[in-house]
């Protein structure tokens, strides 16, 4: 289906790969992995056409059908279900055109068009596009809201559908679980799992490719190598073939007796039950891969936070949510040192609600939080991006910490986050959002917490920063609650589950997979009773909506004003890559037009980037407060 002969490909002057050779078949599932801005992203653009190879040859069969999820979606009027179903181009194509024998009144045409919607299935296209939309989280009822009416982070999940609704030979999906709940993960697993094309899939979450692909594609050092099996299979390995280097297998043998250590410290307090013993497990496991991130270009630590208060803080019959909008009802419960706590939930129910309570970011509607006068806090958000000085350095962010930081002790600080070299010096500006969460991880650890709230903190991270994330987390003394989609950090970094529901906060006594579980129960018994409850009135239901409408208008505000934003530079860097790409343009090489139309398309695409990100994050805030 796909065949990689010899293959080199570059971006700019940067060489990605060289002399890549490798073939994908119908059946494959190939998880293509590595750190970020080492070609993933180009390797796909390559597959769909939109660049060609520098060196060697790449080839595609005829006639193949690839779906890929598209990265923005109009506000259309379309509903949601009949933007799905537009994913399967050969049914859209044989309904316009039925329509049209319809009006001409030509029963042969006519004929001939139902026998071929029979034979794509396209008589039950609307009852799959409805369970693609279900699985991936949307409620009962919403298929037939306008595209228009979803926030960001739900227009993604339509473009999704979209790309799964396709009977497409080839799937490509890249990073489809960042906008995803657990429950929506697990379904997408089954999806894949049954998918009959071949699939190449972009992920940094490790539980994730484990149950989806059957090959690991790695990029690193200008070279793609292809493992057999799935990414716990690629991690052995690796650690195999980097254990016979002497240099590496003496830092695997530090690394492996730290953990070591901590495994079994935590076995001396563990007890029975099973979410302690799922930790065991995935600590011991982490114990085998270790070997696998050697080479890590990361290496930092939390140190010892000091003093740590008892309770760091106390809530007393808090209630939180958004004007005159409450999402939880009545909390009462204290963070204690050494709490290790993962927040679980479905989307919107409102784990990073409690997140902002808990940091102070957010003021009880009623009741009290109360915090320890000795507390620190470590607040890991998704905006915290935002509030990045795009034009400081890492160096200078560091040392506005502390004006008594010498350069030397900053650099030797910042290059634990690979934060090294002329990077120390550049703006933030440029970054990507894996940079720019490392900066803002990095200056978390430096201020030395006693209490640590992250909230997604793997969303822009690639493996071996996750990898480095997990490890520094096990050591770190204080208390933490985490809300992440994914399952290996929650599992090898939480030693409790809490579940966010129905306006509530309890504990969960099982495992992860007795979550995943239990979610899917949930959603079969929330569908149940929808169809068999009595709803509130409309009279009700309209002064709710008109009361929510109030309060998050100006987030509204904000991401229609990031929209237009993009749509004016989505068709500005269009002008400037059609300039470009005109072969006159380059009659005379020495032309200072070249150099202008180059700086401009580079700065385009930089702002086009941070407008992206930024509307990422009001579209993710507008859904925290219950816009979907």
């Amino acid at each position: 289906m796909l065949y990689f002969d010899s293959i080199s490909l570059r971006r700019g002057h940067k060489l990605l790969f060289r002399d890549a050779s490798m073939t994908v078949q119908s059946g494959h599932k190939v998880g293509i992995t590595g750190a970020n801005g080492c070609g993933k992203t180009s390797l796909f653009a390559l597959v769909q056409g939109k660049i060609e190879e520098d060196a060697g040859s790449f080839r595609i069969e005829k006639n193949n059908t690839i779906a890929h999820v598209e990265q923005e979606t109009p506000a259309l009027p379309t509903p949601a279900i009949e933007y799905t179903m537009q994913g399967d181009a050969e049914l859209t194509r044989l309904q316009q055109q039925l329509e049209q024998a319809e009006h001409a009144d030509d029963g042969i045409r006519a004929a001939e068009l139902h026998e071929r919607l029979a034979a794509i299935d396209g008589y039950s296209a609307h009852a799959r596009a409805a369970r693609l939309l279900h699985g991936l989280g949307f409620a009962v009822g919403s298929e037939t809201r306008p595209v228009a009416s979803f926030s960001g982070g739900w227009r993604m999940r339509l473009n999704l559908a979209h790309a799964l609704m396709c009977r497409s030979d080839l799937l490509l999906l890249d990073e489809p679980t960042n906008h995803l709940d657990l429950e929506a993960v697990v379904w997408l697993e089954k999806w894949i799992q049954n998918y009959r094309g071949a699939l190449l899939l972009i992920s940094h979450d490790r539980d994730f490719l484990d149950h989806c692909v059957n090959r690991i594609a790695h990029i690193e050092h200008e070279q793609i190598n292809l493992y057999t099996g799935n990414y716990s299979d690629f991690e052995r390995l690796r650690a195999e073939k980097l254990a016979l280097q002497q240099a590496s297998f003496e830092k695997q043998q530090k690394q492996v007796a730290h953990m070591t250590s901590f495994i079994n410290r935590f076995k001396a307090k563990a007890t029975k039950a099973s979410q302690a013993q799922s930790r065991i497990k995935a600590l011991e496991r982490m114990q085998m891969i270790a070997p696998a991130h050697v080479d890590s270009p990361f290496s930092f630590n939390f140190k010892h936070p000091g003093l740590i208060p008892n309770p760091l803080l106390r809530l007393n019959k808090a209630a939180a949510g958004y004007g005159d909008t409450t999402i939880l009802h009545d909390l009462s419960f204290s963070l204690l040192p050494g709490e290790r706590i993962g927040l679980l939930g479905p989307n919107g129910e409102g784990k990073s609600t409690l997140i902002k309570l808990m940091a102070g970011a957010l003021l009880p509607q009623t009741g009290n939080r109360d915090e320890a006068k000795e507390l620190a806090i470590g607040y890991f958000a998704q905006h915290q991006l935002e509030q990045l000085h795009g034009e400081l350095s890492p160096l200078q962010h560091l040392m506005m910490l502390n004006e008594n930081l010498s350069e030397k002790e900053a650099r030797q600080f910042l290059g634990g986050f690979d934060f090294r070299g002329d990077m120390a010096l550049a703006p933030v500006a440029p970054f990507s959002g894996g940079e720019k969460a490392r900066l803002v991880l990095a200056m978390i650890v430096y201020q030395q917490p006693n209490l640590l709230l992250l909230d997604e903190p793997t969303n822009h991270l690639d493996m071996e920063m996750r990898h480095a994330l997990s490890l520094a987390l096990q050591s770190f003394e204080g208390a933490m609650v985490l809300v992440s989609h994914d399952r290996h950090l929650l599992r090898t970094v939480c030693d409790s589950l809490m579940l966010v529901s129905a306006g509530s906060v309890a504990p969960f006594k099982g495992d992860l997979d007795e979550y995943a579980a239990w979610l899917l129960q949930q959603r079969s018994a929330g569908d149940e009773k929808k169809t068999n409850t009595d709803r509130p009135s409309g009279k009700e239901i309209r002064r709710q909506k008109s009361e929510q409408r109030k309060a998050l208008q100006p987030l509204r505000n904000k991401v229609k004003k990031l929209e237009k934003e993009l749509e004016s530079l989505h068709a500005k860097k269009t002008m400037l890559d059609t300039q470009l790409a005109d072969p006159s343009l380059y009659a005379n090489p020495s032309s200072d037009n070249i150099k202008s139309l180059s700086i401009d398309q580079r700065q385009t695409e930089q702002a086009l980037q941070q407008c992206e990100e930024a509307w990422l994050t009001a579209s993710e805030e507008l859904e925290d407060a219950g816009s979907i």
